[in-house]
């Protein structure tokens, strides 16, 4: 039976624009008939990968999602007194591994078209191997030479990765992120703003040096994340350590990892009010059924809340309890913790996979 680890957050973001659509709007979302702010899975992924949380705990069981591996590697070259042209004939031979490769005439050639996740094992191997061409070793260069299966790129192992050419090496992600919504309606508001010319003298008229307008919102956001441990610990070649860290460190990251956007502007830092993590061997669920009627009242936080602890009992009711053990954090009421949610994920995989 796959075992699960499930997270359901709610976050409350003060007026902010976390994740622009192609206008520059924060994005959104009809559910229930009603507008809701709306921050991509993509946006939370790209923060937590990102986050000091992640550098910190997981160290150096970090991919690298690029498409400069081939021009890392003839730099590298480089530096040991290898011509360019040798240099970028080994460097292109590597990175053709990863991805289609730019022309040569482009002005970055050692460049691959898409984006590759690279793991840290794959990286030095590709540079041991560099350096063994450029010396004039016969190197049978073949994807397996070049790429793993597993390894210990952490958030590989959880956000998975897909190489076009090789889908040998393909690796399916053990953790899904569905978009956060608003439990409750949103109307996005247009901020206008000036900016004025630090230089402009008493003499010249008073207008602004520049004008613009840009939008934002508000409001209480739902969060559902899962995780397949047993899958993470494959992706991760059977380590169950690693496994349980990369866990807790995505536990962390949700709770306390904003994304990004217009944060100068905003300065939107929020935290988890409310976080449930659980761990079973039943098929998962989103809670998000708690808000297709948006939540109303002059608390929209407690009501959240209250919504989702009264849906997740009527889903029991019907299905039965789909977790083994839960740990609860909330933070109006004084009762848990984010150390204790992060130690509960932590352990987890121990639990589970024992």
């Amino acid at each position: 039976m796959t075992q699960f680890l499930q997270l359901h957050l709610l976050t409350f973001y003060p007026p902010s624009n976390l994740n622009r659509d192609d206008t520059g709007r924060p994005k959104t979302a009809t559910v229930g008939g009603v507008t809701r702010l709306r921050i991509s899975s993509q946006s939370l992924k790209r923060a937590w990968r990102t986050s000091p949380v992640f550098a910190e705990q997981l160290a150096n069981h970090r991919g690298q999602r690029t498409q400069r591996l081939g021009e890392e590697v003839e730099r590298h070259l480089l530096k040991r007194g290898v011509s360019a042209e040798q240099a970028l004939a080994v460097a292109r031979g590597i990175a053709g591994h990863f991805g289609k490769l730019k022309p040569e005439k482009d002005p970055a050639p050692a460049r691959t078209e898409q984006l590759a996740f690279v793991g840290p094992e794959e990286r030095e191997n590709a540079l041991a191997l560099a350096e063994r061409m450029a010396a004039g070793e016969k190197v049978e260069l073949t994807p397996e030479s070049l790429l793993r299966r597993t390894d210990t790129a952490a958030d590989i192992g959880m956000f998975g990765r897909m190489l076009a050419d090789n889908p040998d090496f393909n690796r399916e992600a053990a953790v899904q992120v569905a978009h956060a919504i608003t439990t409750h309606r949103v109307t996005v508001e247009d901020d206008y703003y000036t900016a004025v010319d630090d230089l402009k003298t008493a003499e010249e008229d008073a207008g602004a040096g520049f004008v613009g307008e840009l939008g934002f919102g508000s409001g209480v956001f739902y969060l559902y994340v899962c995780i397949d441990t047993g899958l993470l610990v494959r992706n991760l070649g059977g380590d169950r350590v690693l496994s349980g860290e990369a866990c807790a460190a995505l536990a962390e990251a949700a709770a306390t990892v904003s994304p990004r956007g217009k944060q100068p502007s905003f300065a939107a830092r929020g935290r988890a009010h409310y976080m449930l993590a659980e761990a079973g061997e039943a098929q998962p669920r989103t809670l998000a059924g708690a808000f297709v009627k948006p939540v109303t009242g002059d608390d929209l936080a407690a009501s959240s809340i209250t919504a989702l602890r009264a849906w997740r009992g009527k889903l029991a009711a019907a299905y039965g309890d789909t977790s083994q053990r839960t740990e609860e954090m909330d933070v109006a009421a004084g009762t848990g913790s984010l150390a204790r949610i992060v130690a509960f994920s932590r352990d987890t995989v121990a639990t589970l996979h024992a």
